[in-house]
């Protein structure tokens, strides 16, 4: 039988990867976002992950076409699909906890439409056990069909990094697993056809989930040790760049940066390996300490600048500060669990008034997620201080002297701008 995939959830992951299928197989995208559906048919991806001529390029007008990607938000479209690939977000709560809500629906949506000899895959980041302990008992009541009977399983962690044009998705290696010994094959087979940097398959679905939890709470603890570092050396007075920078000489030490960790991957993950861990009665130390840690960056960014407009005679009270860029890293439009927002409350608290600039993050979803005001255009005022958060290209040659007062303090959160900052991480 041909192999037929529907992408469930066409986001930041499930959109490059549709339209990488899509240049060997039939695929259905699916999504619930009626508008999203039909910008990305008029050729419109508005996270900017695929271009338009490639976006277009793929593009078919219907759901049978041997070679090619259908978008749709009509459940009918997906039924003769053998392969369902669930690629939608997985956050956390208000208290960080694991929120599997997307997880559940789409298990339900897929229930509806699958069939005897369908290989279910999921990509979304979760604890070990997610896929079979909660979405496969999901499939099996909304279905009918039994597990490893009539249907089958694997999970594949994503890899997107968005914004990155460099290390797409064919370009980072995959890693797979399957349900049964069989399946897992099976599963690595259609990821390496069109994975070009090679596929792992890994011993079990488990073994797969918990190798994608733990990449990202590696980072998020190395990053916790260099912000840690930074609040260290600021205060014995030494320039923590040009500390890494010597001891990055050395040919084994990893080269991380500090600064504020947002996102959907680094500053979310962690705490769904937290939870199982807790779940099972261990209490995880490193883990959980490494999230507090770079949680309070912001605060602590908002009290260093505050300390520099003190110190430069500044009146704190009412004072005009431009906070550049608020996604949550550069080049990119994700402005999703970003820290910056951190940041900017914190000032606010001391009764600054903070405008945000940011040529990226759209000022309508901003104003969606959090209830602060952006814009896409260059104030033309100037400030009493700025704070560049977010290291876009735009803001590499921007001429900072034509936004300062008198006094103006230049704080740079990501180091870029060299000489001309008044303070850094």
């Amino acid at each position: 039988m041909d192999s037929k995939i529907a992408i469930i959830g066409l986001g930041y992951v499930g959109l490059p990867l549709a339209r990488l299928f899509a240049t060997k197989y039939s695929v259905v995208g699916f999504d619930i976002n009626q508008k999203r559906i039909s910008e990305l048919n008029s050729g419109n991806d508005v996270t900017l992950e695929v271009d338009e001529i490639t976006l277009k390029n793929v593009l078919v007008n219907n759901s049978s076409a041997a070679i090619g990607l259908f978008c749709t938000h009509n459940l009918e479209d997906i039924k003769d699909c053998n392969y369902y690939i669930v690629t939608v977000p997985t956050p956390v709560d208000k208290n960080n906890r694991p929120d599997l809500t997307p997880l559940y629906k789409s298990s339900e949506t897929v229930g509806k439409v699958l069939k005897k000899g369908d290989v279910v895959i999921y990509e979304s980041t979760v604890y070990p056990g997610v896929t079979e302990e909660e979405c496969i008992p999901v499939l099996e009541k909304v279905s009918g069909l039994k597990f490893n009977v009539d249907f089958f399983a694997g999970y594949s962690p994503e890899r997107i990094n968005p914004g990155d044009k460099e290390h797409t998705v064919e370009k980072i290696l995959k890693v797979t697993s399957g349900s049964t010994p069989e399946i897992g094959l099976k599963v690595n087979e259609l990821y390496k056809s069109v994975i070009i940097a090679g596929t792992h398959l890994a011993p079990s679905i488990k073994v797969a989930e918990a190798a994608k939890v733990i990449e990202n709470s590696q980072r998020d603890i190395n990053i916790a040790f260099v912000n840690e570092l930074a609040k260290i050396f600021n205060i014995l007075e030494i320039d923590t760049q040009a500390v890494l920078e010597a001891a990055g000489t050395k040919w084994n030490f990893l080269p991380f940066k500090p600064g504020l960790v947002g996102g959907h991957c680094i500053g979310v993950d962690p705490y769904y390996l937290a939870q199982k861990a807790q779940e099972r009665g261990y209490h995880p130390e490193i883990i959980l300490a490494g999230r507090r840690l770079n949680d309070s960056m912001g605060e602590y960014v908002a009290s260093q600048v505050v300390k520099l407009m003190i110190k430069k005679g500044v009146t704190i009270n009412g004072a005009q500060l431009l906070m550049l860029g608020f996604t949550f890293k550069e080049n990119c439009p994700d402005v999703r669990n970003t820290k910056i927002v951190d940041v900017v409350s914190a000032l606010t608290d001391y009764g600054i008034q903070v405008t945000i600039y940011d040529p990226w993050a759209k000022p309508e979803e901003v104003w969606h997620e959090y209830q602060l005001k952006t814009t896409n255009e260059l104030p033309t005022m100037t400030f009493d201080s700025l704070v560049l958060g977010v290291a876009h290209k735009e803001f590499q040659t921007l001429d900072l002297s034509k936004l300062k007062n008198d006094n103006c303090v230049v704080f740079d959160v990501k180091g870029v701008l060299k000489d001309k900052a008044d303070g850094k991480l």
